[in-house]
């Protein structure tokens, strides 16, 4: 049987119909993921990110992710784009909150908004969830597209002995 795309439209670029798939982090081949994890332009978006991401940070990486759909009933998904893995990201539980993260290859740093736009639907509309925040490091200077969706810098917070921008996005209240 054929997996029924989860999301289907007009993609920036100009691509039509691009099939776009959430699956959990274990159906994603381990070289690709840490690949992307070890990619310079992802890594310089991700302070915390450290080490070289080799197959043992790859196998407690994706244990930790599964460990939060056990306990909080979500966690993050694995994104691939007409069957080619492009990211993961999704809504995980920070301090109590929704923090959603998306980590996509730089190859499909165009789709992001297409893919932020199903995940907040589903917070919003499907688990309910009032507001959604967004902890980016102060090298994030380009944050124009992130206001533009409504998100509000709320405060600084310190993760891992970095510093973060907290960034909330409250559920519309005419819906």
């Amino acid at each position: 049987m054929e997996t029924k795309p989860v999301y289907e439209n007009q993609l920036p670029g100009g691509y039509w119909n691009m099939k776009i798939e959430l699956k959990r982090l274990t159906e994603v081949k381990k070289p690709e993921l840490i690949n992307l994890m070890n990619h310079p332009m992802v890594r310089r978006q991700m302070p915390l990110l450290k080490e070289s991401f080799n197959e043992s940070a790859c196998n407690k990486f994706i244990a930790a992710k599964e460990l939060l759909w056990m306990d909080y009933g979500y966690g993050p998904w694995a994104f691939f784009i007409e069957g080619h893995f492009a990211g993961w990201g999704g809504l995980q539980p920070e301090d109590g909150e929704a923090d959603l993260a998306l980590v996509l290859h730089p190859d499909y740093w165009g789709m992001g908004k297409t893919i932020y736009q199903h995940i907040i639907k589903r917070a919003f509309y499907e688990m309910n969830l009032e507001s959604v925040t967004i902890l980016f490091p102060p090298t994030r200077i380009h944050i124009n597209g992130l206001l533009k969706l409504g998100f509000k810098k709320e405060s600084e917070v310190m993760l891992g002995r970095q510093l973060f921008i907290k960034y909330r996005l409250k559920r519309p209240s005419n819906e």
